[in-house]
């Protein structure tokens, strides 16, 4: 098996599992803050644990604050995405992180000094009506929560891009990128979790009964497990590509919400037209990557 193919089977088994993460969002009864700093606090612990110091410190300055700053967006960039579960629901969130391959076809090429690729930034395009699909069969209440989940959108095209140029320039191992990222997560959870709690004084801290488990999974299994597997991946393909088929997750996830919270009754024909044509993008793209890709200078990077 080849190491491209054994990465792109590693980033298709991350997508089914971070399906499971919008109906753990639902399931949890924490607000969006409270609820992301729990899961990075849970995952920078764990690796404290288990990771050697010398590993850790080892990290060359530069390259940790680089790390740190990629940490910071991803915590913001998950708390848009709880906030979207909260104020719409699992569906609408889901679906609106499927802008985040257009907005990588822009932001990889610029951050990472490449030559756009018209074919991806194509796909990106193509991908839109299906989001206007989605967002023109909702009703106004949830309308907000979807743009949230833009703005989540958004900062992970820009944050999968930075990681690609740490891993591109002889990167520190995957769990010490994970744990100082996740770690730079809590950091800024941390500082907005007080002004939260000044502002909502009822806004609930502590998990309760059943929350432990679904916290816990979120954490183990949907984050610490995937965030691992999805750095080894990228050493072979770039952040369009990683982008472009984590746009299955809405496809899981709708999936998931329909059968698990009946959230197909809020749903019409239009909104599962939007998710056809995700795919369409999606396994579209390495058949157009290998017709015009002969013709991309050899030092890019191959998907």
């Amino acid at each position: 098996m080849s190491e491209k193919l054994r990465a792109y089977l590693y980033l298709h088994f991350c997508v089914f599992i971070w399906g499971f993460t919008a109906i753990l969002g639902k399931l949890i009864s924490l607000q969006a803050l409270p609820l992301v700093w729990w899961r990075v606090l849970l995952c920078s612990v764990t690796l404290a644990l288990i990771l050697p110091r010398k590993q850790i410190l080892g990290v060359e300055r530069g390259t940790f604050l680089r790390m740190a700053g990629v940490g910071a967006m991803v915590g913001i960039h998950w708390i848009c995405f709880y906030g979207a579960i909260k104020m719409s629901n699992a569906s609408i969130a889901v679906a609106s992180m499927a802008t985040t391959s257009f907005f990588s076809a822009l932001t990889e090429p610029f951050l990472l000094r490449q030559k756009v690729k018209w074919y991806e930034l194509a796909l990106g395009i193509v991908i839109l009506p299906g989001i206007m699909l989605v967002i023109g069969h909702i009703d106004w209440s949830m309308q907000l929560g979807f743009w949230v989940g833009i703005l989540g959108a958004f900062l992970a095209a820009i944050f999968t891009s930075l990681n690609k140029k740490i891993i591109d320039n002889k990167p520190p191992p995957p769990l010490v990128m994970s744990f100082v990222e996740l770690s730079a997560g809590l950091a800024v959870t941390s500082l907005a979790l007080p002004f939260v709690l000044i502002g909502t004084p009822e806004t609930k801290i502590m998990p309760a009964g059943w929350d432990w488990l679904w916290v816990g999974t979120l954490a183990w299994v949907c984050t610490l497990l995937p965030y691992y597997l999805t750095l080894l991946a990228m050493r072979h393909i770039t952040a369009f590509a990683t982008n472009l088929t984590i746009n299955l997750e809405p496809v899981y996830g709708v999936l998931l919400a329909a059968l698990i919270f009946r959230e197909d009754k809020d749903l019409d024909p239009g909104f599962y037209l939007g998710v056809l044509i995700i795919l369409f993008a999606v396994f579209g793209h390495p058949l157009l990557k290998k017709y015009f890709g002969k013709n991309e200078p050899a030092g890019n990077p191959v998907t």
